[in-house]
């Protein structure tokens, strides 16, 4: 990828992760936010909105940081394994791994006397829903060896970039920090190979642009 297409991945990712974040948080946090809109207040729903920004454009900066490590951590295991196969297993038990932990050790370290485990296990389902469907698109508009590496990297990834905020466990945090990860995630999971094939064509038009004498 040129370096102009890398320019474009990040701003454009960017703007996800503000636009993402800004809608989330007015839904979510809509009970602490309903006066301003209630009373009209201009300047205190343009701080708001700006706050918002603000926090969606540290999320997206986190993702891009993930999923450049990943793409390095992906090459790094294929030179290991030597192969495509054994590497998504590898994968594939990490994936099975980290919503274990998901789920059992948030458990373990929140649960209230007498509350459920299901709770939790609907947070582990939800990324892996969302990883699933992204998943899919990735093969289907590559090919079907996509399948596993941006299935893990949706949920191990995601995961990790979301550490701070499952340390803390409050709620509205949760899902305010998870969507706009998700969405950045995904995003930059299904453009990726659009922007390489772009950059591709460019080098080719490059090449056969005659040069000056």
């Amino acid at each position: 990828m040129n370096s102009r297409n890398w320019v474009n991945l990040f701003l454009s990712t960017l703007l996800v992760g503000g636009i993402t974040t800004s809608i989330a948080g007015f839904i979510i946090r809509w009970d602490e936010f309903k006066p301003i809109f209630v009373n009209f207040n201009i300047m205190e729903i343009l701080s708001v909105l700006l706050w918002l920004i603000g926090i969606g454009l540290i999320f997206s900066i986190l993702s891009q940081m993930g999923f450049f490590a990943y793409l390095t951590i992906h090459r790094f295991g294929l030179g290991i394994f030597k192969s495509v196969y054994l590497w998504n297993w590898v994968q594939v038990v990490i994936i099975a791994f980290v919503l274990f932990d998901l789920v059992y050790l948030r458990f373990s370290a929140f649960a209230e006397p007498g509350e459920g485990i299901f709770g939790y296990i609907g947070l582990a389902l939800l990324v892996l829903a969302v990883g699933l469907i992204v998943a899919f698109l990735k093969a289907r508009q590559t090919n079907k060896e996509a399948f596993i590496p941006a299935l893990f990297f949706m949920v191990v990834v995601t995961v990790i970039e979301w550490v701070p905020v499952l340390r803390v466990n409050e709620s509205g945090w949760l899902y305010l920090m998870l969507i706009p990860l998700l969405a950045c995630n995904a995003y930059q999971m299904l453009i990726l190979h659009k922007l390489n094939n772009k950059s591709a064509l460019e080098r080719q038009k490059i090449q056969k642009k005659p040069s000056k004498a």
